[in-house]
């Protein structure tokens, strides 16, 4: 099995919370980007601290954000991966 670019990483967890209207818990990003806890919380650290995202508290839970850069980050993502897939190379 292939291991996930640190590129792919970030956009499963940015695809997971914009599949959840732009707003998820961070339990529900675990599991949709596949990632154990400690990796999680690094790279949503890291996520937030580029402002692709942002931590919100609301009702005494936590939640993330999509920022426009992170919508922005996606779009040209997908862009990306379509055009690389013309030439048959995955990203």
């Amino acid at each position: 099995m292939e291991r996930r670019s640190k590129v792919s990483i970030l956009h499963d967890i940015l695809h997971t919370i914009q599949k959840n209207g732009g707003k998820s818990k961070p339990t529900h990003i675990l599991y949709g980007a596949n990632l154990s806890h400690d990796r999680l919380k690094k790279y949503l650290g890291s996520l937030v601290g580029e402002g692709f995202i942002k931590r919100v508290d609301d009702g005494g839970q936590s939640f993330y954000v999509l920022t426009q850069k992170g919508l922005e980050f996606l779009s040209t993502y997908n862009k990306m991966k379509r055009f690389f897939g013309a030439f048959g190379v995955s990203i």
